[in-house]
């Protein structure tokens, strides 16, 4: 049912989905490998879709951090939201990741720890990708932006925002796909 849903939803928004396929399990755990859950206040998860990454999230998020989910496709935010707007500590917005400061300022958080995305740059418009990708660095000051590509076409676009990109594939997903972690400076968060 989530392959035919997300799959529907591709040939409707190709360039919005950027995917055939849900995410495999194998990569939402590549995805949140470098979380550190233990201190982890705030995470974003930006452009969750059917919720494979936000699957692991749940599992491993303290009671207490905040998952805050942008979603801009209704029938993704729908299910979003069935599934997980009676959680304690999780937010469902609908709406663009170019938002996400605003969301933020809205929201009174002036930290987030991790922002984890499984938006299509390659096949984003490459202003609105630069918007997102700037509302990012700003918001993230000393956390991680850890995002998932099926190339490595935008990495150096990508690294416009941020001084430090890592990259691991991950064979096990249709198609294979690189997990990139993102970080300004040379900090880490632990």
């Amino acid at each position: 049912m989530q392959f035919i849903r997300f799959f529907t939803e591709f040939i409707k928004h190709p360039k919005n989905i950027g995917a055939v396929s849900p995410s495999s399990k194998k990569l939402a755990k590549k995805i949140v490998e470098a979380i550190c859950f233990k201190k982890a206040q705030c995470i974003v998860e930006l452009g969750p879709g059917t919720g494979s990454f936000t699957k692991e999230l749940m599992k491993r998020k303290a009671h207490t951090t905040k998952l805050i989910l942008i979603e801009n496709n209704t029938v993704f935010y729908n299910k979003l939201r069935q599934q997980y707007e009676h959680e304690p500590n999780v937010i469902i917005i609908y709406g663009s990741a170019e938002n996400l400061g605003l969301y933020m300022k809205n929201l009174n958080i002036e930290t987030i720890d991790y922002i984890v995305s499984g938006l299509p740059f390659t096949s984003l418009n490459p202003v609105v990708a630069s918007r997102i990708l700037q509302n990012v660095k700003e918001c993230l000051e000393e956390g991680e932006f850890i995002t998932f590509q099926y190339s490595l076409v935008k990495k150096s676009f990508i690294h416009q925002f941020f001084d430090t990109i890592t990259h691991e594939k991950v064979w096990i997903n249709l198609p294979p796909a690189y997990v990139l972690n993102c970080r300004q400076g040379t900090k880490r968060v632990s």
